[in-house]
């Protein structure tokens, strides 16, 4: 997703706006620019490529002179790459300046209109119509033309709007895409996510859907589009800017793979060992009786949070002996979903701000199911929207690749399913205790595989030549090896695809030619053989395997069958998937770093997918 900075107050605006963008630079871009409201002129500059290019544009000191303007990176969405298609975007009369995150679906529609009203488009995106009906709609008051404004369109946005007219205005907007205003003194700050001003200060508003905003340097303003006074809730950030940065990695994601042991224990304190031990889980606020008219439970996610909802899936069914459907965010508005009457509706989604994410979990509310979201951001869409909300606690995930997220959420899952059985009844104690203590000792057996990042290194070597590679796993590690192909994909672009190692013979094995990289995970005790028989087949037709195997299971013959082999500390088998999905996270991350891909903003994607 683009990235919007904003900023009014008693120092130059432009050092301000430079720094909230080159925080936002993990959500990836491909241009990027800013408007100034300086003393004689409003100001804009703008270009394809990187923030530093924007920075040599620049340049002189008459930007310095401006105490409020608006700043963006952009990911194209209409129009390819390029300066004209950067914003911020301008009216006519080049007094109106807006940066927009989000898709104007009826764009097309109100760009017709406005020609006929005389307006003159230079880009072709779709953002630039607000820069238009604002100079259309102001009559003198600016925010009564973005509240009309907004009134016309269709889709989803965050925008912010300055008129040169008034030197230290901003006005903002949101429907459907996250917007945030930071509170300082003197000073108050806008943003697409928070660490775009966390340098300054830790107090903010969280816009909602519908709200227009009218930031000063002093006073923030927040009303609904008819213009009635809202009182907001001041949100304080618990963590703060240092946690944003990478403190000595060369990386955010390398950095973010370091820190799962201490996300892992924060997803688990005080819902795991308490007093008395066994899992409380408070914020599901399920009585006994709806916990136990439960008969279904559906997941709906994104991307990698998908794949926590496929290894749920394989949990869940064991534990709780009742049918788990997972399905796409994407997919589920655009088909007639059967809903049952006693369904736990569990939606995922890393920021809370995934589109097809939030239209599913709105589907589902008005269908009236009651639906339980895990997100990692307090004050999201999808925290908000939902009827419950567990937290994963990850802290702040920079790297556009997930790996701490996606591991709390999995961690978030495996204690959901734990305390659902637990008041089920569908285990005993003592089955309930050994899941416990074993998932306590999760995040020690994390640590020691992070100490063994030489051993991956050599495995990414040899891959990192490759352009294609596959990943094969039976059963629950089918699910974590869709997981690794995906992070493979992501920052390496390395074409890599998993399989369910039974289904080789159904097609796959015609793509296994003579050297080509095959990741075999086999972390399931009861199907070891059926494992190791289809790690043969491959072997036998030339492929060169990478095996991640469960300590103290068949070591002879895994030496004698692969060209690599990772062992996984053991633990119990269900829970094997929060351990084996760490070394393929730091095989993607190696490869990556082999091949000179940049490897926190991999190109053509974004952290927090917001538009459809």
């Amino acid at each position: 997703m683009s990235g919007i900075v904003g900023y009014t107050g008693g120092q130059s605006a432009y050092p301000v706006l430079l720094s909230g963008l080159k925080k936002l630079e993990y959500r990836g871009y491909d241009s990027a620019g800013m408007a100034l409201l300086c003393p004689k002129e409003l100001k804009i500059a703008k270009t394809m490529g990187k923030i530093s290019i924007l920075e040599k544009m620049i340049g002189g000191d008459g930007y310095l002179q401006g105490l409020a303007g608006i700043g963006h990176i952009r990911w194209a969405t209409h129009g390819a790459p390029s300066d004209i298609n950067a914003h911020p975007h301008l009216d006519c009369s080049q007094k109106f300046a807006i940066v927009h995150n989000g898709i104007i679906e009826n764009y097309l529609n109100l760009r017709r209109w406005l020609e006929e009203r005389g307006h003159r488009f230079i880009s072709e995106t779709d953002s630039e119509v607000l820069a238009h009906l604002i100079e259309h709609f102001f009559d003198g008051d600016l925010f009564r033309a973005v509240a009309n404004t907004v009134e016309k369109v269709e889709g989803s946005f965050a925008m912010a709007a300055i008129y040169d007219g008034e030197k230290e205005k901003l006005v903002c907007a949101r429907r459907d895409c996250p917007l945030i205003i930071g509170l300082g003194e003197g000073e108050n700050f806008v943003a697409s996510d928070v660490p775009a001003f966390l340098d300054h200060t830790r107090r903010a508003y969280i816009l909602e859907n519908g709200e227009i905003a009218v930031v000063t340097a002093d006073a923030v303003e927040i009303y609904t589009s008819r213009g009635e006074i809202r009182t907001k809730k001041v949100d304080e950030i618990t963590w703060n800017a240092a946690e944003a940065e990478k403190e000595g990695y060369p990386h955010f994601m390398i950095k973010e793979i370091m820190e799962q042991p201490q996300a892992l224990r924060r997803t688990m304190q005080g819902r795991l060992g308490g007093p008395g031990g066994g899992f409380a889980l408070p914020e599901l606020n399920l009585t006994p009786e709806e916990i136990g008219a439960i008969e279904q439970i559906y997941i709906i996610a994104c991307g990698t949070s998908y794949h926590a909802g496929l290894v749920a899936k394989y949990t869940m069914e064991r534990i709780l002996k009742i049918p788990v459907e997972v399905d796409l965010a994407s997919e589920f508005c655009y088909r007639e979903p059967l809903l049952d009457k006693n369904m736990l509706f569990i939606v995922i989604s890393q920021s809370g701000e995934t589109a097809d994410t939030l239209a599913a979990l709105r589907l589902a509310r008005k269908k009236g199911k009651r639906v339980l979201a895990i997100t990692n951001i307090v004050g999201s869409s999808v925290a908000r929207e939902a009827d419950n909300v567990f937290f994963t606690w990850a802290g702040p995930e920079i790297a556009v690749a997930s790996t701490k997220a996606y591991l709390t959420q999995l961690s978030s899952l495996y204690l959901i399913t734990y305390y659902l059985a637990q008041e089920k009844g569908s285990l005993s104690g003592a089955e309930l205790g050994e899941a416990g203590n074993a998932m306590l000792n999760l995040p020690d057996l994390v640590e020691t595989i992070l100490a063994r990042t030489d051993e991956i290194q050599k495995m990414a070597a040899y891959l990192a030549p490759w352009e294609s590679c596959f990943y094969i796993g039976r059963n629950i590690d089918y699910a974590v090896a869709l997981e690794g192909a995906l992070k493979l994909e992501e920052i390496s672009y390395v074409h890599a695809e998993a399989y369910a190692s039974g289904e080789l013979k159904h097609g796959t094995l015609a793509l296994v030619t003579e050297g080509i990289p095959v990741v075999a995970l086999v972390t399931q005790r009861a199907i070891i053989e059926k494992s190791l028989s289809n790690i043969k087949e491959i072997k036998a037709r030339g492929g060169h395997v990478f095996c991640f195997a469960q300590e103290g299971e068949a070591t002879d013959e895994f030496q004698r069958e692969v060209d690599g082999l990772f062992r996984i500390p053991a633990t119990l088998d269900i829970l094997m998937p929060i351990l084996s999905v760490i070394p393929l996270q730091l095989l993607a991350y190696h490869t990556a770093i082999a091949r000179g891909c940049p490897v926190d903003n991999p190109r053509n994607l974004t952290k927090s997918v917001t538009v459809e």
